[in-house]
């Protein structure tokens, strides 16, 4: 049996956290907050018209940005009141509940492969650490031969970058960039947060 998500762990302490989630990044919109830095740099990666998998995609805001400008997105989530309000506040993209740990869209009948794949938002801190090679492996198969994968998360929560780095290559990808920021800062051995671009590493 998969070993839940420390997010889904989460939810079972305090069944509004998802709820309080939500509201956050609406409230955070309202009132004029750039919410959708990750987007912009998922989207000047992508040619128009892209497939584009965001994977952990939360209740919906870098996905439902990427679906604005011209992609073609799929948003997976562990969490049903997250794609619920992303279905709601974000409609266009395919938005499907499914751990990222057995993820499997071809049997949803979704079967063509991602030119980009987009985790962020902390989902890599999120996971069961058992589970974290097995989500990174499948997140891979979901890819294109050529395509890429951008995943960001901060540091001081569990997962240090140095073991990333590690199961990442274990699971079949090369960094292609590692930054510190999603506005293409370059990583530093002090940095508090990093985005990785990885490829196949075949």
């Amino acid at each position: 049996m998969t070993e839940p998500s420390l997010w889904m762990q989460k939810v079972a302490d305090d069944p509004q956290h998802s709820h309080w989630y939500v509201e956050r990044f609406r409230k955070l919109e309202r009132e004029g907050t750039d919410v959708y830095g990750e987007a912009r740099l998922i989207d000047a990666m992508a040619a128009r018209g892209s497939h584009i998998l965001d994977a952990g995609c939360g209740p919906g805001r870098t996905g439902g940005y990427l679906h604005r400008a011209g992609h073609h997105v799929v948003g997976v989530d562990v969490d049903p009141v997250l794609i619920a309000a992303a279905e709601e506040d974000h409609p266009g993209p395919r938005w499907i509940v499914q751990d990222l740990a057995e993820l499997d869209l071809p049997a949803v009948g979704i079967d063509e492969p991602f030119d980009l794949i987009v985790s962020a938002g902390n989902v890599m801190a999120f996971l069961a650490p058992s589970t974290r090679i097995s989500v990174l492996e499948r997140l891979r198969t979901h890819l294109r031969e050529d395509g890429r994968a951008v995943i960001g998360f901060g540091a001081g929560r569990g997962y240090p970058f140095s073991d990333f780095l590690k199961d990442t290559a274990r699971a079949g990808f090369t960094p292609d960039v590692l930054l510190s920021t999603w506005d293409v800062r370059p990583i530093a051995d002090d940095s508090d947060f990093l985005v990785a671009v990885l490829r196949n590493s075949d």
